[in-house]
């Protein structure tokens, strides 16, 4: 299993849940850390969890070469780094078809979590997943980013997160 920093999970989470797959900008709980981010990114390039790639946004470069800016973008290898158990499930390919009632990724089963009338508490959505709670949680601010309004709620004793509406 390949050992990431929370930094490097955290830009490889939000990345994933991203339609651009994009690392940067990184998200707010990362912020701006000069030297440890541009070393995470750089490491996490070596390892070939993520890829340059040519953006257009200034928010997203990595780098600049000429005039061409430079962002990076998760790789399919970045993408099985995250899921716990990646080896015995790896992530869902276009040409895979999910079991019928099944949901496509895990992105799409944390939002059918999400979307069940009581919604889901962080424990259950570890347990589905496989993730860890930091990367679950960096997968919750990713669906946000994407539009959906993630409501947290009490349950018992516990948080319990939901989405009342596709946004």
């Amino acid at each position: 299993m390949t050992k990431l920093t929370d930094t490097q999970l955290i830009l490889l989470s939000t990345a994933a849940g991203r339609s651009d797959s994009s690392l940067l900008p990184p998200p707010d709980t990362v912020g701006a850390q000069g030297a440890s981010l541009r070393k995470a990114v750089a490491t996490l390039v070596k390892r070939g969890l993520a890829t340059e790639i040519t953006v257009m946004e200034p928010a997203q470069e990595w780098r600049r070469e000429d005039d061409r800016r430079i962002g990076v973008a998760i790789t399919d290898t970045g993408r099985a780094a995250i899921f716990v158990g990646a080896a015995a499930e790896p992530p869902a390919t276009a040409s895979a078809s999910p079991a019928p009632g099944k949901p496509a990724s895990k992105i799409a089963l944390v939002v059918a979590l999400l979307q069940r009338a009581d919604g889901a508490s962080l424990a259950e959505l570890v347990e589905a997943t496989g993730w860890l709670p930091h990367a679950t949680r960096a997968a919750l601010s990713g669906l946000r980013k994407k539009g959906h309004v993630v409501a947290k709620d009490r349950r018992d004793d516990s948080a319990c997160y939901r989405i009342a509406a596709d946004a």
